[in-house]
Parts: C-alpha cells; structure tokens; sequence
C-alpha cells in the first residue's frame, strides 16, 4: 500500500483515490461489523468465501481484505460444518470379493411391531436373505427376543 494511494479522511475511514471507493476501513470492530453484514445477509442468505469477499469489495476496501475473510470465516461454524476440508479423508479404494455360492454373505433385518398373529402370536419377525441369489427367508419371533 503506498501512502499517495490513501487520503486520511477520520480516525477510521480513508478514501482510497485510485478506485474510488467510499471508504477504506482501518478499525478492526468496524471490518468485522461489514464482514458479519456482507456475510449474514438477510437477502441473500449465508454466502460462500468467495462472494462475501465479492460483496464485501463492493462496499468498502481494506488493504488486506483476503485475509480477513479467511480469518472471519475460521470462525463461522456453519462454514466448518460444511467445509469439504473438514471431512473425511479419502482413501484407496479396494475391490469387493464376489461371492461364489450361496449363503456366504447374508443380510439380517428385524421387522418389528407387527400384529400378534399365527400358533405362538409372534409380533416381530427376523428377515434373513442372501446377497447372492437374493432369497429371503422370515423367522418369527416375539419382540422381546429382539
């Protein structure tokens, strides 16, 4: 930043002559006061990195404003949440052994809840099926064995 780039206007504002912005902002409460504005905005929702910094250029100019957009974003826990970065890693991906006769590989599922019905009034029911020739067998049961 060269000094005959800025002209002091107030203790907090500079105008900046070679963009014609309005203001460019040196207190810190009021950066983090258009970055919460530009960020949160009641229009247009909660905006992503790169358009709160987008929208935050247009409003005023600060001589490092990539910075404080990513610091303001480090605090942003919907941000964090979202952020890909934060999420788990990927890995190689390894190949799934076929299987080769039936009832190796099973699936169990418990149905429960159901109507009390046949000889014992089972009111649940255990779900088996193969993954290879899909062929599903029902085992009653009553929904304390569950």
């Amino acid at each position: 930043m060269r000094e005959e780039d800025y002209t002091p206007l107030m203790e907090f504002f500079i105008i900046e002559r070679k963009n014609k912005c309005v203001m460019t902002l040196t207190e810190e409460i009021l950066i983090k006061n258009i970055l919460h504005e530009c960020h949160y905005s009641v229009v247009y929702g909660h905006l992503s990195e790169d358009r709160t910094l987008e929208r935050v250029k247009m409003k005023s100019c600060s001589p490092n404003w990539r910075n404080y957009v990513a610091e303001y974003f480090q605090t942003c826990d919907r941000f964090q949440k979202a952020n890909r970065a934060t999420g788990k890693k990927f890995g190689m991906m390894i190949q799934i052994q076929e299987q080769k006769s039936s009832w190796e590989i099973i699936y169990m599922h418990w149905v429960t809840d159901l109507s009390p019905g046949g000889y014992g009034s089972y009111n649940a029911c255990l779900m088996l099926a193969d993954r290879y020739s899909q062929t599903p067998m029902f085992l009653p049961c009553h929904k304390d064995d569950t």
